[in-house]
């Protein structure tokens, strides 16, 4: 008879056991990964099969974790529990400290997940209820996953308030010692589109307080975050994002790393890969981002196009309606701008490319895109129309003023030296490859979705030189072999991965 060891015992029966903590230098983002070896000890890999997840607690901490058997012992001894660099960090307990381990019982809030995907409409407390375990990461990508898919097929407007309350209530929130925070917003869905990073300094430089918290690109090559980061460090703790709001009015920052509505981000991890933008989880992301940062007035700007996330006038009012509704239930005031999402704006697409175009614009350099500097600066005089002492409808000229002046451009130059310059610049991508028309004619349309997704392939928003430069716009006469843009990435697998998409369909239309 085989030995079976007495913690192999308990913990098969669903009882604690004690082995010692140790790091294992594996990122497993965003799960908790829990390793124990499968051979050595007298059990076999069958007494793990129903323990798909376990809990670990010891010191007042407790997470829950996947687990993953090991066959290397020199990875994990016999009497010791191996966590993944996300789960070492959130039990927060040294290595080599004794933990208990169990069987993990499924969250109860898994049965209103199941009545959710039956088509029943949840009330505010079991929503809550199902927030705080996905904030706390007590469910697996494909419980997650089942969340999603059921409240993409049905949610009610009721629901959606309730996601939203119970995303502020579950993470940190952002106060400041002013009655009026403004903030900017875009829905997403248009590459290069990356006009916060030229807002954010035109309000900072006229003395509107404008905290600007980024989550990162969930479907798109580029978020804020991601673009801002190629200039200066994003990840900053809330004491140092505060007082650099404090000094400078403004920020460009991620928000994951203060813990502004984390199930938002938990979410999005899934999200990212299923490539799910629903109407209702944008809305209740957006606006639980918004509140838990401090903001007051928010300035949202949703593009309408063919190809853009909304694609009818319809559809925008709709959106825009539920904006304004979970919006006014939750304190927070709200103009929604509808703009031409039909194409690009600007350039660049990817986080190097989008840094480009932006900073050329603060720099009032004579061919910056005019199309980023026209939006983005119609956006911020809608932010500063926010402002009482600008009489109605002067924002806008404020704005331009503020541009023109080189003010913005000097508070955008402090915001960066503020939250810390990268110490080594980054270019475009070395490997390139140029996609030309096929025949003359003129372009009629660009597809928008096209265009990230080839940009992703690339490389994009991870690896930060990826992504397309754009050298022609929908209206403009081209001719056979004429250069439509330039893909950039910083390895040939990327760069072929990109370019076999752009041969099947490079996303601008000739007639």
């Amino acid at each position: 008879m085989r030995y079976r060891p007495l913690w192999a015992e308990r913990i098969a029966a669903g009882r604690a056991i004690i082995p010692k903590i140790r790091q294992i230098p594996i990122d497993t983002h965003p799960e908790n990964t829990a390793f124990l070896l499968r051979h050595g000890d007298g059990y076999s890999a069958e007494q793990f099969q129903a323990l798909r997840k376990i809990r670990i607690s010891g010191g007042g901490c407790e997470i829950l974790a996947s687990l993953a058997l090991v066959d290397d012992p020199d990875l994990i001894g016999a009497g010791e529990i191996g966590l993944g660099e996300q789960a070492f960090q959130r039990l927060g307990l040294p290595e080599g400290t004794e933990v208990e381990i169990a069987q993990a019982r499924p969250p109860a809030s898994l049965e209103f997940v199941r009545r959710k995907i039956d088509g029943e409409a949840l009330g505010d407390g079991e929503i809550a209820a199902i927030i705080r375990d996905v904030a706390a990461h007590r469910y697996s990508h494909m419980e997650i996953a089942a969340w999603l898919v059921a409240c993409a097929g049905f949610m009610t407007t009721q629901e959606t308030l309730a996601m939203t309350r119970a995303m502020v209530d579950v993470g940190n929130r952002l106060h400041w010692d002013s009655p009026l925070v403004v903030d900017k917003h875009c829905i997403g869905g248009i590459p290069g589109n990356r006009t916060s990073m030229i807002v954010v300094p035109i309000v900072a430089a006229h003395g509107l307080v404008c905290p600007k918290t980024s989550s990162r690109a969930i479907t798109s090559p580029s978020g804020t975050a991601d673009t801002m980061e190629v200039l200066a460090t994003v990840d900053l703790p809330e004491d140092r994002l505060t007082a650099i709001v404090a000094q400078e009015n403004g920020v460009v920052a991620w928000g994951g790393r203060i813990g502004l509505s984390p199930a938002d981000d938990v979410l999005i991890a899934v999200e990212r890969p299923l490539r799910l933008d629903t109407m209702e989880q944008m809305v209740a992301s957006i606006i639980s981002k918004k509140v838990a940062a401090g903001s007051t007035h928010l300035v949202l700007d949703i593009p309408v196009g063919p190809t853009a996330k909304v694609r009818s006038q319809s559809e925008a009012v709709r959106l825009r309606k539920l904006f304004e509704y979970v919006a006014r239930h939750m304190g927070l005031t709200v103009k929604v701008v509808f703009t031409d999402g039909s194409q690009p704006v600007g350039r660049g697409v990817g986080p190097v490319l989008e840094a480009r175009d932006v900073m050329a614009v603060l720099r009032n350099e004579p061919d910056a895109p005019e199309d980023l500097r026209d939006h983005a600066v119609m956006l911020a005089g809608h932010v500063l129309d926010f402002d009482p002492g600008i009489a109605g409808g002067k924002g806008y000229a404020r704005a331009l003023e503020l541009l023109a002046s080189g003010a913005a451009l000097a508070a955008m130059e402090r915001i960066i030296a503020a939250q810390g310059p990268r110490q080594r610049p980054l270019v475009a991508g070395p490997m390139r490859h140029e996609v030309k028309a096929t025949e003359s004619g003129r372009i009629s349309a660009i597809d928008c979705e096209r265009i990230a997704r080839i940009a992703r392939h690339a490389g994009a928003p991870m690896d930060k030189p990826a992504g397309i430069d754009l050298l022609i716009k929908s209206g403009a006469v081209v001719r056979a072999g004429d250069v439509l843009y330039r893909i950039h990435s910083s390895t040939r697998t990327g760069l072929d991965f990109a370019r076999d998409l752009a041969g099947e369909n490079p996303g601008y239309t000739i007639s």
